[in-house]
Formats: C-alpha cells, sequence, structure tokens
C-alpha cells in the first residue's frame, strides 16, 4: 500500500458487510494476525480482551479474529457480549496490550466491524491504524508466510463472566446518589446492551423496564434503540406518567439517547447541556469548556454561552472529540448523536450505559424532570440529509458541489450553519443545515444534496 491514507479503517475501526472482504473468513484472521504482530513486538506475552455484539456474524469474526491473535502468540480473553466501552474499560483495568470489539454499532445486522482499543482504553491513533493495514496487505499478497496456529482460543461465546461481572461492578461503584425512586423504560436495542443493562439497573435499584432485549443475531437496531428514538418515546407518551424517564442505546451501547416523561426525544446536545452545568454547579467543570462536534446545533452554542460556559468544536468522530478534550484539558465533550464522553473519572471512551447513570443522578439529585432542566435549549431547526455516493472526492475539487455550498453560506450570514462531509463509516455525503427558518433551511439542503447527487451520485 503506497498511499498513507488509510483503506480500511474509518473514524471506528473496520466496518463493512458481514463476509465480504475486507469481512471474510480469510481477511478477518488475517486482521487479527496483523495486530498480534503489532502487538507482540512490544509485548512479547501480548494479552487480548475480545468481545462483540448480538449480530449472527460476530460470533465466527470473533472467533477468527481470535486465531489471528494466537498465532501470534496472543493470550486472547473472550468477555463475549459486551458493549464496547465495557472492553475499552476491561483493557485497561486487566493491563491488556489491546482489545478488540467485533461491532458496526448502529449499522443493520448485515454488517459488522472491528474495533481496537490501546492497552490504556484510548482508540488507536490513525498511524498505528496505518501501520496495521499496511501489515494486513503484506498478509493477503503473500499468504504462504501464514502458518496454521498450534495452539487455538476458546469459542469466543459465551465468553468469561467474571469479564463481564467486572465492567458492570466499576459501574456500579461510580453511583453515589440513590437511584431506587427512578422509573425507567429502557431500549437495549436488541444488542450489547442486554447483556449488562439489566443487572446493572438491578443491582443499583433502577425501577426499570426493558424493551429491545430479546435479541437473535438479526434485529439488532431494527425498529428500536437509539437509531429509532421516537419508538422508546412513543411508548413513554403512552403510558403517560408510568416512566419518568426514557433511556434508549444504540447496537454497541457507546451512545444513548433519552425521552421525557412527556415522550419528547433528548438528543446528544441537551445531555451536554445538562452534564455541563451540573459539573458547573459542583465546580468541578475545568475551564468552563464543554467540547461538541460540527454537528452539534447552534442552540446549544447560545445556552452554554448564557451558562457562562465555552463550547469548542471538533470533527465528527468521538476519537476526535476525545484529541480536542485531551488537548484543551476539557472533562466533557460529546456528540449529538449520543457519544458522551466523561473524563472526570476513569472512562476513556463514550459509554452508554455510564451517561444514562449520570443523567438519573442528576434527576435524582435535583428532583427536577429532565424537561425543566434542558427546558431552555432553544434548537435551531436543522436536517441531515445523506446522499448515497460512488466515491469520496473532496468537495473543494468539484466545482458545482463547492458552489452550492458556498452560496448556501452566503445566504445564511452567519445566522445558521452548513455542514458538509463524508460518513466515515458508510458510502454517503451528509448534508447538514442549520437555519432560523425551516423553509430557508429545507431548501439550502435540497440544493446542495443535489449537487453532489448529481456529480457523485450513485
Amino acid at each position: 500500500m503506497t498511499s498513507q491514507t488509510r483503506q480500511l479503517f474509518g473514524t471506528d475501526g473496520i466496518r463493512g458487510v458481514a463476509g465480504e472482504f475486507p469481512l471474510t473468513q480469510e481477511s478477518t484472521f488475517l486482521i487479527g494476525r496483523a495486530l498480534g504482530h503489532n502487538l507482540v513486538r512490544t509485548h512479547p506475552q501480548a494479552s487480548v480482551v475480545i468481545g462483540q455484539d448480538t449480530r449472527e456474524s460476530s460470533v465466527w469474526i470473533a472467533d477468527q479474529v481470535s486465531l489471528g491473535l494466537a498465532s501470534c502468540g496472543c493470550q486472547v480473553h473472550s468477555a463475549g457480549v459486551i458493549t464496547t466501552p465495557g472492553v475499552a474499560y476491561l483493557a485497561r483495568s486487566r493491563k491488556c496490550a489491546a482489545g478488540v470489539v467485533i461491532s458496526a454499532s448502529h449499522n443493520p445486522w448485515t454488517d459488522n466491524g472491528i474495533k481496537v482499543f490501546s492497552g490504556d482504553g484510548y482508540k488507536l491513533p490513525d498511524a498505528r491504524e496505518l501501520a496495521i493495514e499496511q501489515e494486513i496487505f503484506a498478509l493477503l499478497q503473500n499468504p504462504e508466510r501464514v502458518a496454521s496456529s498450534a495452539a487455538k482460543p476458546p469459542a469466543s461465546l459465551p465468553g468469561e463472566r467474571s469479564l463481564r461481572r467486572a465492567y458492570i461492578e466499576w459501574l456500579q461503584g461510580s453511583v453515589k446518589t440513590d437511584l431506587s425512586r427512578l422509573k425507567v423504560l429502557a431500549d437495549c436495542a436488541n444488542g450489547a446492551a442486554t447483556a449488562e443493562a439489566p443487572e446493572l439497573f438491578r443491582a443499583l435499584g433502577i425501577q426499570a423496564t426493558f424493551i429491545g432485549a430479546s435479541p437473535d443475531g438479526r434485529n439488532i437496531n431494527q425498529n428500536c434503540g437509539a437509531l429509532h428514538p421516537e419508538v422508546l418515546a412513543k411508548t413513554i407518551a403512552q403510558k403517560r406518567c408510568q416512566f419518568g424517564l426514557g433511556v434508549t442505546f444504540d447496537g454497541d451501547a457507546d451512545r444513548v439517547l433519552f425521552s421525557d416523561a412527556d415522550g419528547h426525544v433528548v438528543n446528544g446536545d441537551a445531555v451536554l447541556l445538562l452534564a455541563a452545568r451540573d459539573l458547573q454547579s459542583r465546580g468541578a467543570l475545568v475551564g468552563s469548556v464543554v467540547v461538541a462536534t460540527t454537528m452539534s446545533n447552534m442552540g446549544l452554542e447560545i445556552a452554554l454561552r448564557n451558562s457562562g460556559i465555552r463550547m469548542l468544536r471538533a470533527n465528527v468522530g468521538d476519537k476526535y472529540v476525545l484529541e480536542e478534550m485531551q488537548k484543551t484539558g476539557a472533562i466533557l465533550g460529546g456528540e449529538q448523536s449520543g457519544h458522551i464522553l466523561f473524563r472526570d473519572g476513569e472512562a476513556t471512551t463514550g459509554d452508554g450505559l455510564l451517561t444514562a447513570l449520570r443523567v438519573m443522578e442528576i434527576l435524582a439529585r435535583t428532583g427536577k424532570p429532565l424537561a425543566e432542566l434542558v427546558g431552555d435549549l432553544k434548537v435551531f431547526p436543522q436536517t441531515i440529509q445523506n446522499v448515497r455516493v460512488r466515491e469520496k472526492t473532496p468537495f473543494v475539487q468539484v466545482p458545482e458541489i463547492q458552489l452550492a455550498i458556498d452560496a448556501a453560506q452566503s445566504e445564511l450570514d452567519g445566522n445558521g450553519r452548513v455542514v458538509v462531509r463524508y460518513s466515515g463509516t458508510e458510502a454517503l455525503a451528509r448534508v447538514m443545515v442549520e437555519a432560523e427558518s425551516e423553509e430557508r433551511m429545507q431548501a439550502l439542503t435540497h440544493n446542495i444534496a443535489s449537487a453532489i447527487k448529481n456529480a457523485l451520485g450513485v
């Protein structure tokens, strides 16, 4: 591979259709082997923890990656079905050389992915992902160099219950407030949260009812979870006064959205506002600063400013939010999609379960409903339109697209925002427009999306 641009790793690991390259039987073994090579250079007796979500393909992919790791002499410990942040926690707390997660997060069940954490619990830096990629391609070109493994690791399922239990106990220990009065409806997206959320909430005395908690290998994210928060919100509204809070996770539970008691969806922007004010009220918001992304609504920026809190914007992707937090010393950051990062404790990545507990603690301490605590967040009308593309040519290299973007920004003249970017995990261009009026927002979005479709559309 001559280019210094990553071809396999996107903003959240390697992702694709299960059974197709780079997620075939052969390539997933070689990915494990390439990672193993990378690890044993600095950790000759490398120990790796691996976990997976509930997709039917996660089992064989985890088994193949584990086999590849073992072929290099790595000791592989499977946590079975566990959340992505659960693996990050275990990699760090068990002093492993790395943590591996088999999941495609919010993608359909037919997709899957491989995410890798360093031994410190943080996602791999781009340069290291590139080095592993180069090794993967080298192995693909010279398969005869790959020796069969003498020592095979145990099957990835059911995994070691003690690992999952350690993660649950860590989360439980982070709570310092009595949550037993809370009545919560939780949607586990038929994903990884089904393995930990019920036991965790029960241990904390939370009065929780669960939906989306019957995974069958193909129903992950299907009309449930954070991909469809309106489902949970509608259920809350129909059962008025029965639940004070709705909590909905995505497939690997690294993000979470909420519903208030009236059935209104509460996204990551509102959670950032809620958490920032809580930390500030306790004198714990270092630098009075919060890191959001280019997708966060202008209304959040204004609400934070009114509370004396400065908002910085990072590129989309919790990896890039974290980089900005580390650079500025901020202890709170996140995305509108529900990835929230707290750096005032041991967490190293977005954790939906941890975020849910933090929100519940704020509600329990204040005695106020969620709607009241975020009621002054005035959201600018915002829309995001996805356009499927055949290639990800930089927009500045396509005159008609750049012209449409420039025209929209000129028309808004500071009273709104335009963000046009490619998805890091799919062949999509995302057009986001915020404006003071719905009509203007829709017109500008249509103009840009049409330009992209005409020039690069499938």
